[in-house]
């Protein structure tokens, strides 16, 4: 299985990762963070997340640090 981990409080909405996902498992968040951003959320329920790390590669505030793979 793989999965992203994402650090609510760097992330700025820019959502350039939300057009970049492949698999369109990245979100638009519904919870503000400290900065009153609504940061992105991985939504990945049936495990179809592969891992290209594209998402991470493409943040400009490094909110997306790994693309770990199992």
């Amino acid at each position: 299985m793989n999965y992203i981990k994402l650090d609510k409080t760097r992330c700025k909405a820019c959502y350039l990762c939300v057009d970049v996902c492949p698999k369109k498992l990245i979100i638009k968040g519904s919870q503000p963070n400290s900065l009153g951003h609504f940061p992105v959320e991985f939504k990945d329920p049936d495990n179809k997340c592969i891992g290209c790390a594209m998402c991470a590669m493409r943040c400009p505030d490094i909110a997306i640090t790994e693309v770990v793979k199992n």
